[in-house]
């Protein structure tokens, strides 16, 4: 059986049994199961994502943003890409939050009652603490880049980030100035360790998705044990949201770039595009999709080879703006969820997250589950409400990696539209 349905089928079940036994929450043998065995399944779950989220991070932005710079023969075509794709990111996040702000999927309910009820207090101090929009900027440059990596699951992860992308800009140039690639045509070794590194993470997320469905389960008999149905309410209007933002993206600002600003008919270009998306949708990986994207840019859509192979491979892992509008969808959310009012600074702050962490988001099934609890946990929303969304998160995923790559092809367009190309 398929992950996707495990987890389903987990959700489900850890629903209905949770809300049967809600009227029994006070028995202690039942109380007992909960703290003492179903608890402690979750939070290993959660443990053993967070464990590698902090090398994951730094070496999947140290080598994305390596791959950007070293193409000294399309420099053009580099910074070209890098606007497109924080072009494109921006507004998918900003879709996404207008989106969650304007339907407030998550404001139906609240995770206020009983053992939540100071958790939820502490959300609102720390709230009411956010810091002037001023500091946050000035502390994007961290001082001592360890110590944010010490403390990046208690808010620090972003001057984390900051400093991966400038490292991987210096790495770039030190490369570029010995040859670009380094003797023998290879990368430099720096780059290859951390490559190896991003692998090795990414064998620990796929173990901990083996653990995922019983993890599912207890997570969410547990919230269902303790609050009842209710909170699972207004899960359907988060698809709807998350959904409704990706179809906004992929059919509004990729058919306005491509009749504006490549000349090229969208219908048309999503005509020649539909075995990508397809192949997408059903793989939810863009890593997997990576080689027909290539295949139907040079035959189908007739890019220059040159241009599109350096795009579309960069934005395989660099462009994930529909993962980006997920990130900012599920965060906000949840706040909301759990009764937390977001400032303007405090949201601005998940906005640029999600558009850095689209630079360091695996293009894998599951690969941005680590990224959107460390943007939640970034303004202070517990990493336990992801287990509301991991049942559905499947579909998600797969929806949101067909506009991944949409939006590669798209770039890819674009870039090769522009005059004086390399």
């Amino acid at each position: 059986m398929k992950l996707h349905n495990k987890l389903a089928i987990a959700l489900l079940l850890g629903i209905a049994l949770g809300a049967m036994l809600h009227p029994y929450a006070g028995a202690p043998w039942l109380a007992a199961i909960s703290t003492h065995v179903l608890r402690p399944i979750g939070q290993i779950f959660l443990r053993t994502i967070f464990m590698i989220v902090v090398p994951m991070v730094f070496s999947a932005l140290v080598v994305g943003v390596y791959q950007l710079g070293r193409g000294h023969d399309l420099p053009g075509v580099a910074g070209r890409t890098l606007a497109f794709t924080l072009l494109l990111s921006s507004t998918s996040v900003a879709i996404g939050m207008i989106l969650v702000n304007v339907l407030q999927p998550g404001a139906g309910l609240q995770l206020s009652a009983g053992d939540a009820a100071s958790g939820v207090d502490v959300l609102r101090a720390n709230a009411a603490a956010a810091q002037p929009l001023s500091d946050i900027l000035i502390q994007l440059i961290p001082r001592n880049p360890l110590e944010s990596a010490v403390r990046a699951l208690d808010g620090e992860m972003l001057p984390l980030m900051v400093f991966a992308v400038i490292f991987g800009v210096a790495v770039s140039q030190i490369a570029g100035g010995q040859g670009a690639r380094g003797q023998g045509g290879e990368d430099p070794v720096l780059v290859r360790v951390l490559e190896q590194i991003f692998d090795a993470c990414m064998w620990i997320v796929h173990l901990a998705m083996r653990l995922a469905p019983v993890a599912v389960f207890a997570i969410v008999f547990n919230t269902a044990f303790t609050f009842g149905t209710g909170v699972f309410a207004t899960l359907l209007f988060y698809v709807v949201t998350v959904v409704a933002g990706l179809l906004i993206q992929q059919f509004g600002v990729y058919a306005a770039l491509l009749w504006t600003a490549a000349r090229r008919p969208p219908l048309e270009f999503f005509r020649n595009c539909r075995e990508v998306y397809l192949y997408a949708f059903s793989t939810a990986s863009s890593n997997a999709t990576l080689p027909l994207s290539l295949d139907v840019a040079e035959r189908k859509l007739r890019l220059p080879p040159q241009i599109s192979r350096f795009v579309l491979t960069v934005g395989s892992t660099a462009n994930q703006n529909g993962t980006a509008l997920f990130e900012g969808v599920t965060v906000l959310f949840l706040a909301q969820v759990y009764g937390l009012d977001l400032t303007l600074a405090q949201q601005i702050r998940v906005m640029v997250m999600s558009i850095v962490a689209g630079i360091g988001t695996a293009g894998v099934p599951g690969g941005s589950l680590p990224m959107v609890m460390i943007v939640a946990q970034s303004v202070g929303v517990p990493a336990e409400g992801m287990a509301l969304i991991l049942g559905v998160d499947r579909f998600l995923d797969m929806c949101r990696t067909a506009v991944n790559v949409s939006g590669d092809l798209v770039i890819a367009a674009l870039v090769s539209a522009r005059p004086g190309r390399a």
